[in-house]
């Protein structure tokens, strides 16, 4: 691995991905194996101005072990500690700002009881609520970027030796993220970031009020917008003014479906992972914005827990456009992580709706949130259903229909 590449994507991460601005505290979440890469992250946050860096690792083996052997009502105990590590530093006169550090194994819980995994996650979303109405309503900076894991990359790539498949899933993950030798990301992630903003703009002009996706394999989905949506893309702002990239890598340009809105049916174009374990090969049918029936060929017990975690889970809250020309997609790998394979296909997500995509949504309180449309939920999980064969279609309010895909590409 080409450690100035390494140090390009932990300093674009943390400078331009996350912004640190002066006197904020950076939070790195990381798995241990990237032990390595939080340090990096970390020097970068000083380097940026951060008046202090807080470093807090996962382990799966251990969160694998706690799974298999502590009772649930163990793990369902989130202690006021936890949601306290981040509220005391978002309500600090300096403010926070948090970098996601990810590689998880997309098997990890494997052979469990989905129930207990679904209950013992949704207990800790429940309990970090009041923190992830910080992020999921853009008050404060926050970036989720990717780097290999023995077991993803085994995953990814179970042919190779387990050196090679790492090697080679940092290579797709620098290549994906616009990370490479003789260019500075930076100014490779301007162009792409003024080009994906122009395509959120001209759909913003439209005023679109309804998108239907079709292809050839199946999908027949109707999506009416909830009231005052607009379309998000590229970067952020926080009230503050400070702009950040959510995802690294995104591709996406998307926007707030009507919760009551939604009619037809869907198919999965890839699968996705959910509590750990894989869904694949999957059809949900929805009739007044709800799902009325699911099926997968694998991972069906997965994919109805999760329908079932709350009464939002079983609406959608996000839709969005990414082209078959991606060049996630164009990669030809599945990456079994939603992180890069929301960015190689067009996908929709159960479960919570952004703020963002409401207009002023970001200083609404939920109830006037939801009188927009806005879904509601504890979960957010987006699932991928984009091919090469699809087309999107959108009305505008006074019935003017508008082609803005065609065979998986914008036509916009």
């Amino acid at each position: 691995m080409d450690r100035n590449l390494l140090q390009e994507y932990a300093d674009f991460a943390v400078k331009v991905g996350v912004n640190v601005q002066k006197g904020q505290t950076l939070i790195v979440q990381a798995p241990v194996e990237g032990a390595d890469f939080a340090r990096l992250c970390a020097a970068a946050g000083y380097e940026a101005g951060a008046a202090r860096v807080l470093v807090r690792y996962k382990d799966e083996k251990l969160a694998r072990l706690d799974m298999e052997k502590a009772e649930e009502s163990e793990l369902c105990d989130n202690k006021p500690w936890l949601l306290r590590s981040y509220l005391d530093y978002a309500e600090a006169p300096g403010g926070v700002c948090i970098l996601h550090v990810v590689a998880e194994d997309p098997e990890l819980y494997k052979g469990l009881d989905a129930g207990k995994v679904n209950r013992v996650a949704l207990a800790r979303q429940a309990a970090l609520r009041p923190w992830q109405a910080y992020t999921h309503s853009n008050r404060v900076q926050w970036c989720i970027v990717a780097i290999p894991s023995p077991a993803w990359a085994r995953k990814v790539f179970p042919d190779l030796p387990q050196e090679e498949a790492i090697e080679t899933l940092w290579q797709r993950i620098f290549t994906a993220c616009r990370v490479q030798s003789g260019r500075s990301a930076v100014d490779a992630w301007r162009e792409h970031v003024d080009a994906t903003a122009a395509r959120r703009d001209k759909l913003n002009e439209l005023g679109l009020v309804r998108v239907r996706m079709t292809t050839p394999e199946g999908t027949d989905l109707t999506v009416g917008l909830a009231d005052d949506a607009v379309w998000a893309g590229a970067n952020s702002t926080t009230p503050a003014g400070a702009t950040f990239i959510a995802n690294i890598p995104t591709e996406e340009v998307f926007t707030a479906p009507h919760r009551d809105k939604v009619d037809g049916v869907v198919k999965g174009t890839k699968p996705f992972a959910y509590n750990g374990q894989l869904v694949e090969d999957f059809t949900v049918w929805f009739e007044n914005g709800k799902v009325v029936r699911c099926a997968a060929r694998a991972g069906e017990e997965q994919l109805k827990e999760m329908l079932a975690s709350d009464e939002g889970a079983s609406h959608i809250g996000e839709l969005a456009l990414v082209p078959a020309s991606s060049p996630i997609n164009q990669a030809g790998v599945l990456f079994y992580n939603t992180l890069f394979d929301e960015n190689a296909a067009c996908h929709i997500a159960f479960g919570e709706g952004y703020p963002e995509n409401i207009r002023g949504g970001e200083s609404m309180e939920k109830p006037a949130l939801a009188a927009k449309g806005l879904n509601l939920s504890d979960i957010h999980e987006d699932v991928m259903v984009g091919s090469a064969t699809m087309t999107v279609t959108g009305w505008t309010a006074d019935g003017r229909e508008v082609p803005i895909f065609e065979n998986g590409e914008w036509v916009l």
